[in-house]
């Protein structure tokens, strides 16, 4: 058996280069990444339906998504405002990470975004919350609206 010599510039370079590959394997295992939690995946889901219905102005399937508590404590004038876009742009949003509240609870900070039309100048992204609750078994619905 016949033995190499490497000079110690290489052998220092590949020792720096596994290292880095080790420390970017143990960093990327590392991240925040979310659970794989089934209700995070639902509740997510829902919020996202309940958003979607609001970016197509869909009142029906938007108020059917609130719980009871969330339609008592917001007025009809509200609700109306709320599903109704003042631009003819389509309106967006965005849903950031969640997280759970307690028992069948997550809250997931939004931001809505509703250009204006004709000559006003476009509108403030609004950032705010949803809340989203377990009512059934595989049932979620709108507890708070952003």
């Amino acid at each position: 058996m016949k033995f190499v010599k490497v000079p110690f510039s290489v052998r220092a370079v590949s020792l720096g280069i596994a290292f880095s590959m080790l420390c970017s394997l143990q960093f990327s295992a590392k991240t925040n990444t979310p659970t794989a939690d089934p209700n995070y995946v639902f509740a997510l889901a829902a919020a996202n339906r309940f958003l979607r219905a609001w970016q197509t102005q869909d009142h029906e399937t938007g108020l059917v998504m609130l719980t009871d508590a969330a339609k008592h404590h917001t007025s009809e004038d509200r609700l109306q405002t709320f599903f109704s876009s003042e631009s003819a742009a389509q309106p967006a949003f965005e849903i950031n990470r969640g997280k759970k509240l307690k028992a069948g609870r997550y809250s997931f900070p939004v931001v809505l975004f509703d250009v204006a039309s004709a000559p006003r100048k476009s509108h403030s992204p609004r950032r705010s919350q949803i809340v989203v609750v377990k009512t059934g078994k595989d049932d979620w619905a709108i507890d708070k609206l952003p």
